[in-house]
C-alpha cells in the first residue's frame, strides 16, 4: 500500500478519536463506571457457586435496578456510532458492544490507528463471560472482534465500510482472561469493496485466529439515511409505550 493515497484528514480524525473518547464529559464517565462494575458482575455470575438464596436476592435487587432505569429518559439521539467500520464520520465508540467504555457486553478490546504504518493494533482480553470451550474463548466473539478490527481498517481506504464478508481461520484455542494483541491492516480496493485482514495473537506472539473481511464502502448520506431510519424506530416505538391503546 501507499500511504500517500490515504486521505490523511480521515486519518489524522481517527488517529485522535483516543484522545475525544478519553475527554468524553457529561454522565459518560458515570456510565463508563456503570459499564466496569456490570462486567465485573456478569464475570461473577458464570462462575459463582453461590446459594440459591442469594442469587434469588441478588435476581431480586437488579430487577429493581432495570425497572428504575426503565423510568428514566433516554437518549434523544445517541452520539457517534457503534462500530468502528463506520469511522470517519463520528470518533466516539463508547457504545460499541465489542470496544465501547460504556456498553457492559464489550470487553472491551482497545484498538488503536496507527497511520504511520497503515495498520490498527490493539490490546484486550475477554473475561469468563466469554468463555465456550473450556477456558477459551467463544469462536463467536472473536468474529465479532475481527468484524470490529478490519471493519477499522477501512479507514485506511480513505472511505468507511459496512461488513459485506467475514472470513476467519481458527488456528488454536484463544484463552480467556488473557491478554491478547490485535492486528489488522488494509490489503486492497476494488471499486466500492474494500478488503481488509488481521490476527490475533497470545503471549510470545503466537498466533490464535486470523481473518479476512470484504467491506462495502457507503457514502456519509447513506450514514445519514440509516441513522434517520433508527431515529423513526425509536419514534414509534416510544409513542407505542406512552399510548399503550396503538399496541
Amino acid at each position: 500500500m501507499a500511504t500517500e493515497t490515504f486521505d490523511r484528514s480521515i486519518l489524522e480524525r481517527i488517529a485522535r478519536f483516543r484522545e475525544d473518547t478519553l475527554a468524553a464529559s457529561g454522565t459518560w464517565p458515570a456510565k463508563r463506571r456503570l459499564a466496569a462494575a456490570l462486567r465485573e458482575l456478569l464475570d461473577g455470575v458464570c462462575t459463582t457457586d453461590a446459594s440459591q438464596a442469594d442469587l434469588l436476592d441478588a435476581a431480586d435487587e437488579i430487577r429493581t435496578m432495570a425497572a428504575r432505569f426503565a423510568s428514566q429518559p433516554r437518549m434523544a439521539a445517541a452520539p457517534g456510532v457503534a462500530e468502528m467500520a463506520l469511522a470517519g464520520m463520528e470518533t466516539f465508540h463508547d457504545r460499541s458492544p465489542v470496544v465501547g467504555l460504556s456498553n457492559p457486553v464489550a470487553p472491551p478490546l482497545d484498538l488503536v490507528p496507527d497511520p504511520g504504518n497503515g495498520i490498527v493494533h490493539g490490546t484486550g482480553r475477554f473475561g469468563r463471560a466469554y468463555e465456550g470451550a473450556p477456558g477459551c474463548v467463544h469462536g463467536g466473539f472473536l468474529a465479532a472482534a475481527f468484524d470490529e478490527l478490519l471493519g477499522m481498517a477501512c479507514i485506511f481506504s480513505g472511505s468507511p465500510g459496512m461488513t459485506g464478508e467475514i472470513t476467519i481461520r481458527y488456528r488454536r484455542p484463544t484463552p480467556v482472561a488473557t491478554e491478547l494483541r490485535f492486528e489488522g491492516r488494509l490489503t486492497r480496493v476494488e471499486g466500492r469493496r474494500i478488503f481488509t485482514s488481521g490476527e490475533i495473537y497470545v503471549g510470545d506472539d503466537t498466533l490464535t485466529a486470523e481473518s479476512t473481511g470484504v467491506f462495502i464502502s457507503i457514502t456519509r448520506e447513506k450514514f445519514e439515511e440509516l441513522d434517520r431510519a433508527r431515529a423513526s424506530r425509536v419514534s414509534d416505538a416510544e409513542s407505542r409505550v406512552r399510548d399503550p391503546a396503538d399496541r
